[in-house]
């Protein structure tokens, strides 16, 4: 049984559901992820090219094994509109033994 440190949680915005739901499908389908939340209509505020702008974006809460992390870096980076997109890995510190039992069989 993997401890929850093998775990991550992966944190991307994307202009639009459509993004969104383009990027979890190809995650989901190469096996990259156990699954993806997507929280619409959040409203990110930021410093771009030295002017600070805002926008609507949709934050997509992945969950994926350290194993996996390296291959969907590279998946969200390549499919993705922004020139700069957010790609943020969390390590888990706890879970429930079901759960990340469920993770790791669906990572892979």
């Amino acid at each position: 049984m993997k401890t929850a440190a093998s775990f991550r949680l992966v944190l991307v915005t994307a202009p639009d559901l459509k993004t969104a739901r383009v990027l979890t499908r190809a995650a989901l389908t190469a096996r990259l992820v156990a699954c993806a939340n997507l929280v619409p209509k959040i409203e990110s505020h930021y410093r771009w090219q030295g002017k600070i702008e805002s926008g609507a974006e949709v934050l997509i809460l992945f969950k994926t094994t350290k194993g996996q992390l390296a291959a969907l870096e590279k998946l969200i980076l390549a499919r993705h509109p922004y020139d700069t997109p957010e790609f943020v890995a969390l390590p888990l510190a706890a879970g429930s033994r079901k759960y990340l039992a469920w993770l790791a069989e669906s990572c892979g």
